[in-house]
């Protein structure tokens, strides 16, 4: 078990909840971050930080004071998203954090289709030209979001075309976070961990296994990009929001989000769930699909 003292943010969260919960069990000394403190888990033997945003350098400073290992979760999605991450990078190494892992997406990249995989590939080199011990899992879609994105009318729809995604669950990422915090030594870093599911599949097929799971009729009806944007309209969300929701889908068309790893079960020592498992273990999942609902 190590003894150094371990900053989660995102502590309120699927993923960084999961894993501070992870840490806790272990003994590890935890520390929790987020933006409002009374949101933040009661984990034995975690104490909360003051509230910290990722934007607000000193106060980030401050949270984070003391701390050996810093897991940084990404921040929710806004035009300033990058700036957030490496005022918060900055403000770590401030601190005195010595290691970062930091949870990126799959196909991180200067030019990925999905536009939020951008900011995910930008803060990842503010860590490594600060040359801070770091490790990056990159994840690919959650697991949950099959279902949460599919329609009451039984309908998954976008311009995901025929391309296939390795989708991983929260639990799998969770699990893997947790191994590689709990190491204390030097091996995993300058590491970068895809954690996918055990398989890629298409959406079509994802609508199948919806239909298995519900008893009713899921289907995937594949859109333009002109079609993507004007169903998606009436959330009167901002254009660079939509713009990465639609490519998202679009990212799995052109073949970027197809890449299944070992790396769950290489660093977990247990398979990745797929998605007939995750149905299975999380029937709520799939409540508002079903029949009556």
């Amino acid at each position: 078990m190590i003894s150094s003292l371990v900053a989660v943010t995102g502590a309120g969260g699927a993923v960084g909840g999961r894993v501070a919960a992870r840490l806790a069990r272990t003994g590890v000394p935890v520390r929790l971050l987020g933006r409002n403190p009374s949101r933040l888990p009661r984990l034995p033997g975690a104490v909360a930080a003051p509230a910290a945003a990722y934007g607000d350098g000193e106060a980030m400073r401050r949270a984070l004071d003391g701390a050996h290992t810093l897991f940084l979760v990404s921040a929710h999605e806004s035009p300033d998203r990058v700036l957030e991450h490496t005022t918060a990078v900055d403000a770590a190494l401030a601190a005195g954090v010595e290691r970062i892992v930091y949870v990126s997406f799959l196909g991180a990249a200067p030019d990925a289709t999905f536009t939020f995989a951008r900011d995910h590939w930008h803060t990842e080199a503010h860590l490594r030209m600060t040359g801070a011990r770091h490790t990056f899992l990159r994840d690919s879609w959650y697991l949950a979001a099959i279902p949460a994105m599919t329609g009451p009318d039984g309908t998954l729809r976008g311009p995901g075309g025929e391309g296939r995604v390795s989708a991983v669950s929260h639990e799998d990422i969770a699990d893997a976070a947790s191994a590689v915090l709990l190491d204390e030594g030097t091996v995993h870093d300058g590491a970068t961990y895809d954690l996918t599911g055990p398989e890629a599949f298409t959406l079509a097929e994802a609508a199948e296994e919806l239909s298995r799971c519900t008893g009713r009729t899921i289907r995937y009806v594949p859109e333009t990009r002109e079609e993507a944007y004007a169903s998606r309209a009436h959330y009167g969300a901002p254009e660079w929001e939509v713009a990465g929701w639609v490519t998202s889908y679009e990212a799995i068309a052109a073949g970027e989000l197809d890449t299944v790893s070992d790396a769950v079960p290489t660093l977990t020592g247990h398979p990745a769930r797929g998605l007939a498992t995750f149905l299975q273990e999380n029937p709520e999942s799939c409540r508002h699909l079903l029949p009556g609902a």
